[in-house]
C-alpha cells in the first residue's frame, strides 16, 4: 500500500514542504530510514539525522527550523509524535484487515460465528461458542465449548481458549496464551500423596482487555476468576484460580498472582513481581519490579522488595544494603582492636 505525502497531509491534517507526489509504503525511525519511507521528527536530540535520512518523508512539528539543507520532504504538523502515532495505528489496523472463513478451519454446527468474522486456518470453535461481529481468529487458535467471545476481537495464532470462558468487546489475546486451564488446586492425602480438586469455574475476561503472548490465566475452582476492563497484562503473567484483577491495570512480564487474591483498580504492577494467594490488593497501588507481597496492600501504596516495603523505606534502606561489605570489614576491624587492647591489659 503506497500514499503520498499529499495523501499523508490530508489524512493528519499537515501542510507539505517539498514535493507533495513522492511515494511511501512504510514507517521507519529516522535514523534508520529507507526509500520509499515515512519518518517523523519529535525530539531535539534526533535532528541532526533529518539531513543525512534517507526516508523520503518526515514528519515535524509547524516550529521546526532546519539548520540545514533538507533533501527529504517534510509534511508540517502540530505535534508530530501523535500524527505519526496516528499513521502506525491506521498502518496496523490495514495490515490486520483479514476476513473470511478458511475451509480449512473446524466450527461446530452449533456454535454462532458472526459473518464478517475472520477464521484462519486450522482454527477450531468448538460446540455452543459464539464470536461476535468483526473478531478475528488467527490460525491454530482452539475456542472450546460455550466460549462466548464479543465483538472486535482478536485472538492472534496459538492461542488456547477453554471451556466457558467468557471474553468481552474490543480485547486483544496475543500468541501462546492460555485462557481456562484447570487452577492449581491439590488436596494433600495422609498417605503423602494429592488428591486434585476439580475445576468446575470459568473465566471472564471484560471489554478493551489486553493480554500478552503466552499470559495463562486460570479457571476458578467455583465462580470466576476475573479481568476488569481496560486492563493490560503484559508476556509470560500467570493468574491464579479465583484471582480478580479490577478496572485499568497494568502489569508487566512475568507477573504472577496467587489464587483468590484480589488486585483493584488503576494498579501498576512491575516485571517479576509475585503474590501471595487469598490477599487483597487496593486501588492505584504501585508494585515494583520483583516485588514479593505477601499480605494486604492498603489504596495507594507505593512497594519494593521481597517482602515488600514502602517504597521510600526500600530505598533509604538500600543505602544500608550496599555498604554491608563494608560494615562487615569495619566491625571485624573493631573486634580485633578491642582483643588487641584486652590482651594487653591482661
Amino acid at each position: 500500500m503506497e500514499f503520498t505525502a499529499k495523501q499523508i497531509a490530508q489524512m493528519i491534517e499537515g501542510r507539505v514542504c517539498g514535493n507533495e507526489d513522492v511515494r511511501v509504503s512504510k514507517l521507519c525511525k529516522i535514523e534508520e530510514g529507507e526509500k520509499g519511507g515515512v519518518s517523523f521528527l519529535a525530539n531535539p536530540k534526533y535532528n541532526h539525522y533529518l539531513y543525512s535520512t534517507k526516508s523520503d518523508i518526515v514528519i515535524v512539528n509547524e516550529d521546526f527550523v532546519p539548520e540545514q539543507q533538507v533533501n527529504t520532504t517534510l509534511v508540517r504538523v502540530k505535534d508530530a509524535y501523535a500524527c505519526f502515532a496516528r499513521l502506525l495505528e491506521m498502518y496496523n489496523a490495514y495490515r490486520l484487515n483479514k476476513s473470511g472463513v478458511s475451509s480449512l478451519a473446524f466450527i461446530d454446527s452449533e456454535a454462532q460465528v458472526s459473518q464478517d468474522v475472520y477464521v484462519g486456518e486450522f482454527a477450531y470453535i468448538g460446540k455452543g461458542s459464539s464470536v461476535g461481529c468483526n473478531s478475528k481468529i488467527y490460525p491454530q487458535v482452539y475456542i472450546g465449548d460455550n466460549v462466548k467471545i464479543g465483538d472486535n476481537v482478536t485472538l492472534f495464532a496459538g492461542v488456547k481458549v477453554y471451556h466457558d470462558t467468557v471474553i468481552g468487546n474490543n480485547c486483544i489475546v496475543h500468541s501462546g496464551a492460555v485462557l481456562g486451564a484447570d487452577g492449581f488446586g491439590f488436596a494433600p492425602l495422609a498417605d503423602g500423596t494429592f488428591k486434585k480438586i476439580a475445576q468446575i469455574g470459568n473465566v471472564e475476561i471484560e471489554d478493551d482487555v489486553e493480554i500478552g503472548a503466552n499470559a495463562t490465566i486460570d479457571r476458578a475452582t467455583m465462580g470466576s476468576t476475573k479481568v476488569g476492563r481496560g486492563t493490560k497484562i503484559d508476556n509470560l503473567c500467570q493468574l491464579g484460580h479465583n484471582v480478580v484483577v479490577g478496572n485499568s491495570t497494568v502489569m508487566a512480564a512475568q507477573g504472577g498472582v496467587a489464587g483468590s487474591t484480589k488486585i483493584g483498580d488503576n494498579c501498576f504492577i512491575g516485571g517479576q513481581a509475585g503474590f501471595a494467594g487469598h490477599i487483597s490488593v487496593g486501588n492505584r497501588c504501585s508494585i515494583g519490579a520483583q516485588s514479593g507481597i505477601i499480605s494486604d496492600v492498603k489504596e495507594g501504596s507505593k512497594l519494593l522488595g521481597a517482602p515488600a516495603i514502602d517504597a521510600k523505606s526500600y530505598m533509604k534502606s538500600y543505602v544500608f544494603f550496599r555498604k554491608l561489605e563494608q560494615m562487615q570489614n569495619r566491625i571485624s576491624d573493631l573486634e580485633k582492636r578491642i582483643k588487641e587492647l584486652s590482651d594487653c591489659q591482661k
